[in-house]
């Protein structure tokens, strides 16, 4: 069964059908850029773009950066304020709409490197900002924000995110420090017993992962940036109470 999956990004939008029981894109992925300035009404339109782009008519999930509750948008770290408030999943015409980093997390706890893996595992992911998925026991704990977790008085993903090491621009050397000290920070608080590595710098893990040094496995996506995309495909398919709807 195919079902079209829509992962809502700061800097990108991006969709493509996906075979849910197997986990992969079945047609290759349309990438628009997020409107800047990211309201609802103009990434709603992108949305709808891509629904059209694949003359698409079944189930569709959608992906949100920030806490999403019963499909209303409770944060918007990433996009514009005006989002908070806003029910996503009646704006996107869609039934299914959660946490972006959680259907990450979903997707890699199902075809990923968190198949079958017990104890407590995080995903997060780096890019415009750090997304997080927490799981216990194979089960999610949806919303956690923890890229927003206090680190030398801002945010953390004020620091340690892909688009802080752009801006910044530092070295990849660099900018594993930096993330060395986030991910030590979210080891002390949640001693996890595996780490999983997403978001655009996935692919590029051998540049900056061995500079990274924790008592914790860490290991990068095995779905990389693909993975909400799936995520969102997988919950639209099968809602879980854990997903926002």
């Amino acid at each position: 069964m195919d079902v079209l999956g829509i992962d809502i990004g700061g800097s990108g939008i991006k969709g493509a059908p996906v075979d849910i029981e197997a986990g992969k894109l079945t047609r290759e992925r349309l990438r628009v850029p997020t409107p800047q300035p990211a309201r609802p009404g103009p990434v709603a339109e992108v949305v709808a773009r891509i629904v059209d782009h694949f003359s698409w008519t079944g189930p569709v999930g959608v992906t949100f950066p920030g806490v999403v509750r019963d499909g209303v948008v409770m944060t918007a770290a990433n996009v514009h304020h005006s989002w908070i408030g806003v029910d996503a999943a009646e704006t996107f015409g869609v039934a299914t709409v959660l946490n972006d980093a959680d259907a990450a997390g979903l997707a890699e706890m199902t075809f990923g490197e968190g198949r079958g893996r017990r104890g407590t595992v995080l995903m997060l992911t780096f890019g415009t900002g750090i997304g997080s998925a927490l799981f216990t026991e194979g089960v999610l704990v949806p919303n956690t924000e923890l890229g927003h977790l206090q680190l030398k008085g801002k945010d953390a993903e004020h620091r340690a995110s892909d688009r802080a090491r752009e801006e910044s621009d530092l070295s990849w050397e660099k900018w594993a420090a930096r993330v060395e000290e986030y991910l030590r920070h979210v080891e002390m608080l949640f001693s996890p017993s595996l780490i999983v590595v997403g978001g655009g710098v996935s692919r590029k893990a051998g540049k900056w992962l061995p500079h990274v040094h924790l008592d914790t496995p860490i290991v990068p996506a095995l779905l990389q940036n693909e993975a909400g995309i799936i995520g969102a495909a997988q919950m639209a398919a099968a809602p879980r109470p854990a997903a926002a709807r």
